[in-house]
């Protein structure tokens, strides 16, 4: 796109004061940066992938809630990890971290596993044992 069609569109970069460093071509054909106030495209698109992760962490709390999950799911989808994203962090094999989000199993772990999880969540162990869902 030519530098004088970068969009100018006042999005979420804007909001927060700052701006976003898009590649343009200039007057001489040449590549060259330019900045952006936002993009409504992207703006869109970023609407719609933050209501799919609240819709996930709604999910999760009501899981937890319903005793149908540890508070291992809900903390990991608010912090917009993975399985296997809380395993590297933790250094539990994945399909325990898998196992420790029943919540009968959950409830059996020692303060030290807890202490992975909540560093790793960046938490108390206090706030992921007593978290309920609500």
């Amino acid at each position: 796109m030519k530098k004088s069609e970068v969009p100018q569109d006042n999005g979420r970069v804007f909001e927060k004061g700052s701006r976003e460093l898009y590649y343009a071509v200039d007057e001489n054909g040449e590549y060259t940066t330019a900045l952006s106030t936002g993009w409504d495209a992207k703006n869109i698109v970023q609407d719609h992938t933050m209501q799919e992760i609240q819709e996930r962490i709604d999910t999760a709390r009501a899981g937890v809630k319903a005793g149908h999950v540890s508070p291992i799911v809900y903390f990991m989808e608010l912090r917009r990890m993975d399985w296997q994203i809380v395993s590297d962090y933790t250094g539990i094999w994945k399909w325990r971290v898998k196992r420790h989000a029943k919540p009968a199993v959950f409830e059996r772990l020692s303060d030290k596993t807890l202490k992975k999880y909540a560093e790793a969540f960046e938490i108390s162990i206090n706030e992921l044992r007593n978290y309920k869902g609500n």
